[in-house]
C-alpha cells in the first residue's frame, strides 16, 4: 500500500470513553509512526458514515476507524456508499468493548504499527435489507449480522450508558444479557435459501462474514472473510438452560456439533417471521425482519 494522508475517524465514547481519555497518547503514537493524518471526532450514530463520505470527496484515500465494531461498520458504509472509493483503504484502531471484526481479521495488538503496514487484503462485505419504522433500510456489514435472540441482546446493550470503563461495561452487559434471556422466547422463523424454503422454531439466526462476534465467541468457525460466501448459523428450539450450556462452547466453535445448531455456506438468504424479529449488524440494531442478506465479494480493502 502506498501511504497517503489519512483521515482518522474517532468515536469518543468507544471502549467506555477510553479513546477520548487516551487520545493524546494515541495521537503521539500515530505521529511517531510517520503517518501523515488529521482526525475528527464523531458526534453520534451515523456521523462516521458522513465523515467518511466527505473525506473521500476531499480525496483522502486512507480512512482509519478508531472505535469499536459499530464505528468500523459506519466508516466501511461511508466508503462503500461513495461513488469515488475504488482505491480507498480502511484501517482500524479498535478500542471497543468487543473488537470482533479485528479478531476475525487476526489483528490482536499493536494497532498503531499496523496502520503504516503496507500489507492489505480485499475482503467480502455483507449487505442487509430490513424494515425500520415502516421504511426499507439497506446497510453493509463487515463482520456479522443476526436476527432473533442475539439481536435482542444487542438491543438491550445499546441502552446501557457508554462512558463506564471496560470492567463495569462487562458486568453491565452480563447482567443485561441474562435479563434478555429471561424475557426471550423462541419464535417460528422462515428461511429462504436459493429456491428452498425452511420453517423452524428457533432461537436466532446469524449471517456471518467473519468468525467472531460478541468479543471472543467463535460463532461461525468456518467463516472466511475472502471466500465470496456468508456463513449461515441457525440455532433451533433450545431451552434457556440448554442455551446457557451452549454459550461456553461458542468460544472454541464446538457448538457447531450440537444437534440443534447448523452452519452452512450461502450467498443470499432471507429471514422472515410472523412475529417481531429484531435485526442487527456489527453490533448495531438496524430494524426488523423480513430481512434479506447477500454477499459482495472482494468489496473492501483493509490494512492487516
Amino acid at each position: 500500500m502506498t501511504l497517503s494522508r489519512a483521515k482518522v475517524i474517532i468515536n469518543p465514547v468507544a471502549g467506555g470513553g477510553s479513546i477520548r481519555r487516551h487520545w493524546p497518547h494515541i495521537y503521539t503514537h500515530l505521529r511517531d509512526t510517520g503517518l501523515s493524518f488529521d482526525y475528527e471526532f464523531t458526534r453520534g450514530p451515523g456521523h462516521a458514515i458522513e465523515i467518511a463520505k466527505r473525506a473521500i470527496d476531499a480525496d483522502y484515500r486512507y480512512l482509519i476507524a478508531a472505535g469499536g465494531d459499530g464505528t468500523i461498520n459506519e466508516v466501511a458504509n461511508g466508503i462503500l456508499r461513495s461513488t469515488n472509493s475504488s482505491d480507498v483503504t480502511l484501517g482500524m484502531f479498535s478500542t471497543g468493548t468487543a473488537s470482533s471484526f479485528a479478531r476475525s481479521l487476526g489483528i490482536t495488538q499493536d494497532y498503531a504499527s499496523l496502520l503504516v503496514n503496507r500489507k492489505t487484503i480485499s475482503i467480502d462485505v455483507g449487505m442487509v435489507e430490513c424494515w425500520n419504522q415502516g421504511r426499507r433500510l439497506q446497510r453493509f456489514f463487515v463482520n456479522e449480522a443476526s436476527a432473533g435472540f442475539g439481536a435482542a441482546i444487542v438491543n438491550a446493550w445499546s441502552r446501557l450508558p457508554k462512558l463506564f470503563g471496560h470492567s463495569i461495561n462487562y458486568r453491565l452487559r452480563t447482567i443485561t444479557g441474562y435479563s434478555a434471556l429471561v424475557a426471550h422466547r423462541n419464535r417460528w422463523i422462515r428461511l429462504v435459501v436459493g429456491n428452498k424454503h425452511e420453517n423452524f422454531l428457533g432461537c436466532y439466526v446469524v449471517v456471518a462474514n467473519g468468525q467472531y462476534f460478541a468479543g471472543g465467541m467463535q460463532i461461525a468457525p468456518h467463516a472466511r472473510l475472502d471466500d465470496g460466501l456468508l456463513n449461515l448459523v441457525t440455532v433451533g428450539d433450545v431451552s434457556k438452560s440448554e442455551l446457557l450450556r451452549i454459550v461456553p462452547t461458542v468460544y472454541d466453535g464446538s457448538h457447531i456439533g450440537h444437534p440443534k445448531i447448523k452452519e452452512r455456506k450461502v450467498t443470499v438468504v432471507t429471514i422472515e417471521s410472523d412475529e417481531r424479529l429484531l435485526v442487527e449488524a456489527d453490533g448495531e440494531i438496524l430494524g426488523e425482519a423480513p430481512a434479506s442478506f447477500s454477499v459482495m465479494p472482494s468489496a473492501l480493502t483493509v490494512v492487516v
